[in-house]
């Protein structure tokens, strides 16, 4: 056990060792023997003197008042196991046979109903026992009764609680409070003026160069104490909101002006409840962390308790409604009324009903073991996983939680004192029974306010019986839980209907999509067969060929005339019998039988897809479909020839790379013939098409090196009443795509609108300027990772220069500039949220500019050359936010 003497300066708190024994300072020892003698003469503790506060006096104080210690000759007497409050017994008078349905369906809505109380103020926010950090181990303490005096006490949890030690105290503490790595206690002043009071500080980290304990306050008295992870702070009886060993806030002057009740400290904030009308919370922080529970905090309502870990805080309102905030806060159940204290830990909230039984709800969170079930406790804390009560039978004090209290190992201290000792006549709501044999004369530990409405008002949920009136009791909880369980079973049937109406209506849209797709696709190939008749122009005629032609044309489909592979097919290059050379993509089957019918569906899809897609698109930036096939069960797409090959191939397998890859203007032109193909599709096309597969591999150079968009075969029609952001975005058929170009948001949420095309031409971007493949091994880095992971973060660190291609030579000054640009243009693209991504024709917007400061000047699509000054700041079309700005401006 830990035991913690009196807070001189001379003596030392025990350390904690890593099998946490406990081990008694001889010193200590030493001390406590002459203790009494040197009473009158205690000095200052020694520690840091500068946070030694000396306040004003207020006008009325409420001093804690010593706890009653007689002498050793006459021993006091013991204290008997105060009887439990209960209400009188009130039995409804039973319902008449004809009516039990009705009544029984009545209990049924009550319990389903939260139970609302009006409820007082608690009468004390000072606890007598407190739960702290030291390391890995959690610290119970509490102030024990002994013959002659009242002993701070404390232990380390999961350790062997069979040894008990005892270290006589005289410093009559009276309130606890404990946090990370730390205990505080709180007591009359000995050496200063009446009715002052002084915190001691004990540092459990064994950092501490000393570890003795410090006084951090000496002051007026306070009526509240609260601590959370590194920080304490206190209500002053006048009102004021204070806080020790907080750098950096000054939560006096931030509340000024303001009175308190109560407070709770939480990881970076600090939140307490105004004593005013109506008691409202306010939260108060100086970092990040706290920022959650600051936020969202409740901006009305009255409350009068409050509790805090970690981000989250919880508060009790005085119509006895719970509430919880902050990040991670705990679900509430539907009845969540009638509590009286709260003690919220990691995985949840432990509260104390007004019938002193405790109820546990969150994720995860310990409720007490059936071996204190239906016990009734006078008060509950928390630290991390640990749950502590008094219990108030015998005023014992009993933990749960985690792992260091098992079946075995509940019991932490036979008896604790149950409460601070105050004046008689501070008690509104009654005295805790037995409390004149503890507290001094004139003093008592009053008893809960909420505690007492229980007296004179009975639970609804609960019907009072008389002896004998088992049978009613349990016919009641039989209505409850046949109500709930009705409840139950209900909801869980809507939400099947509704899952199943879902999927249905799904299935519909999908169908109808599909028969429109290949009752256009079957209108193209009905269409008279032309033969090797030239077609007039990109995309105005869409010819009809036979499957003897385009044999002969690929040598029987051999695999020396195979350059590639499409969405549903293999790529084969040919030459008709008119002397032109196309690009033939056929349709092939899974050589896997089992597969060939999902095969084929999927084949159909793609082939429809591609032809109404390419069908309609007459564009310079979008390969060209000269026509199809469909006979004997063939399903071929013929396009014009692109001579110099995929964008893929060009950067990663062309060694030497051609004269316009080997260049920042030639990749910059390269990206705004693609960009402006995609522009094309999304914004002129009728309808809009997002494409969902936009890759370097699908983007195709001419012998001009001109770069066209190719591979419909996985293109979605847009909805153009649904923006990027809308409720219902489109519903492909299924996700589809290429690894490392997808977007993640498409992926997860199965949402496609436009914006995902956006993303995959941005890592697009991002493959030209780094020269990396989309998916591959860092020198920094043992397992692969995407391009995106690789370059963004560089790119924002305003290092553009590390993520461009080491095979190009240095780049310009110009060629610099723009190419910082593009990278964050880049970085936009392939942004997290698609809401926040910029559309294609911003986009290709920034692209001409980047070009022109390059010093190659595009046609615009107005068919001007436009030479704008290069800028990230907020007069782009795009935001680019978070950069430092500067202008690139072409010059004569």
């Amino acid at each position: 056990m830990i035991l913690l003497p009196h807070a001189h300066a001379d003596m030392a708190l025990p350390c904690l060792t890593t099998q946490r024994n406990l081990v008694r300072s001889e010193q200590g020892s030493k001390q406590a023997s002459q203790e009494a003698e040197r009473r009158a003469e205690v000095s200052a503790a020694a520690g840091f003197p500068h946070q030694i506060h000396h306040l004003t006096p207020p006008h009325t104080t409420c001093p804690l008042q010593p706890y009653h210690v007689p002498p050793p000759a006459a021993p006091p007497p013991p204290l008997p196991p105060p009887t439990p409050l209960r209400a009188p017994p009130m039995p409804p008078p039973p319902p008449p046979p004809g009516r039990l349905h009705a009544y029984l369906l009545l209990l049924s809505l009550l319990a389903l109903v939260p139970s609302v109380w009006w409820r007082p103020a608690s009468a004390s926010a000072l606890s007598t026992f407190a739960l702290a950090k030291a390391g890995n181990a959690t610290i119970v303490c509490g102030l024990l009764l002994s013959s002659s005096s009242v002993d701070l006490n404390c232990t380390g949890a999961g350790g062997d609680h069979v040894r008990q030690e005892t270290y006589p105290s005289s410093h009559p503490f009276a309130a606890l409070a404990g946090g990370e790595d730390f205990l505080c206690a709180v007591g009359p002043s000995e050496e200063s003026a009446a009715g002052y009071v002084d915190m001691r500080w004990w540092d459990l980290s064994g950092k501490a160069e000393d570890s003795r304990a410090k006084r951090v306050y000496q002051g007026p008295p306070l009526r509240a104490l609260a601590a959370g992870e590194y920080k304490v702070c206190g209500v002053m009886q006048s009102g004021e909101l204070y806080c020790w060993r907080w750098r950096g806030l000054n939560v006096t002057a931030a509340a000024a002006g303001l009175r308190f009740v109560a407070a709770a400290v939480g990881d970076g904030f600090v939140c307490a409840i105004l004593d005013a009308t109506p008691a409202s919370i306010r939260c108060y922080g100086n970092n990040a962390t706290g920022s959650p529970a600051i936020a969202r905090a409740p901006a009305t309502g009255s409350y009068d308790v409050v509790a805090a870990c970690g981000t989250r805080a919880c508060a009790l309102s005085t119509a006895g409604g719970l509430t919880c905030w902050g990040h991670g806060s705990p679900e509430l159940p539907v009845e969540s009324g009638g509590y009286a204290a709260l003690a919220l830990g990691e995985d949840g909230v432990c509260g104390l009903r007004t019938n002193f039984t405790i109820r546990c709800f969150g994720h995860g969170v310990a409720s007490p073991p059936d071996s204190l079930a239906g016990e009734q406790f006078l008060d509950v804390k928390a630290q991390g996983k640990a749950f502590c009560g008094v219990l108030m039978a015998n005023y014992s004090l009993v933990c749960w939680g985690g792992q260091e209290f098992n079946a075995t190992n509940r019991l932490v201290f036979p008896r604790v004192v149950p409460g601070p000792c105050v004046p008689m006549s501070s008690c509104k709501c009654g005295v805790l029974p037995g409390s004149a044999n503890i507290c001094n004369a004139g003093s008592c530990i009053c008893t809960d306010c909420a505690f007492q409405l229980n007296l004179a008002v009975p639970n609804a949920s609960v019907v009072p019986v008389k002896s004998g009136g088992l049978s009613s009791r349990k016919t009641m909880w039989i209505a409850i839980v046949a109500g709930a369980s009705g409840l139950l079973v209900l909801l869980v049937a809507l939400q099947c209907a509704l899952l199943i109406w879902c999927r249905r209506r799904r299935r519909r849209r999908r169908k109808e999509q599909d028969a429109a797709a290949a009752g256009e696709a079957q209108q193209l190939l009905m269409m008279p067969r032309l033969g090797s008749s030239r077609s007039k122009g990109p995309g105005s005629v869409v010819e009809r060929f036979t499957v003897e032609m385009l044999h002969a044309a690929t040598n029987g489909f051999s695999d020396d005339c195979r350059i590639g592979t499409g969405s549903f097919g293999s790529v084969y290059r040919g030459t008709l019998p008119d002397g032109r050379e196309v690009a033939i993509k056929r349709a092939e089957d899974s050589s896997a039988s089992s597969s060939r019918p999902a095969r084929r569906r999927d084949r159909e899809t793609a082939f429809n897809s591609e032809l109404t897609a390419l069908a309609r698109a007459n564009h310079k930036n979008i390969v060209c479909l000269l026509g199809c096939c469909a006979d004997a069960g063939e399903r071929v797409l013929v396009y014009e020839f692109m001579a110099n090959g995929t964008l893929h191939d060009q950067l990663h397998s062309r060694t030497p790379m051609a004269p316009p890859v080997s260049s920042w203007r030639g990749r910059l032109a390269i990206a705004l013939d693609a960009a402006r193909g995609i522009e094309y599709m999304h914004v002129y096309a009728v309808p809009n098409i997002i494409h969902r597969d936009v890759k370097s591999a699908n983007i195709l150079l001419d012998d001009a090196w001109t770069a066209k968009l190719a591979d419909f075969g996985l293109s979605s029609v847009l909805d153009p009443t649904i923006g990027a952001c809308g409720d219902t975005p489109n519903e492909p058929m299924y996700t589809g795509g290429t690894v490392g170009y997808m977007d993640p948001e498409y992926y997860r949420l199965q949402h496609l609108t436009d914006k995902s095309d956006v993303y995959s031409f941005g890592v697009v971007l991002l493959e030209l300027m780094s020269g990396c493949r989309v998916v591959q091994r860092y020198a920094e880095s043992v397992t692969p990772k995407n391009v995106v992971e690789f370059a963004v973060p560089h790119i924002l660190a305003d290092d553009v220069a590390r993520v461009l291609d080491p095979r190009l030579p240095a780049p310009t000054a110009g060629e610099a500039e723009a190419l910082a640009y593009v990278g964050y243009l880049a970085a936009d693209c392939v942004g997290p949220i698609g809401c926040d991504r910029p559309s294609m024709t911003e986009v290709v917007d920034a692209l001409e500019r980047a070009l022109v400061a390059c010093g190659a000047a595009p046609l615009s699509r107005a068919g001007t050359a436009r030479r704008p000054a290069l800028s990230r700041s907020g007069t782009d079309q795009f935001d680019l936010t978070g950069t430092d700005q500067f202008d690139l401006t072409d010059t004569d």
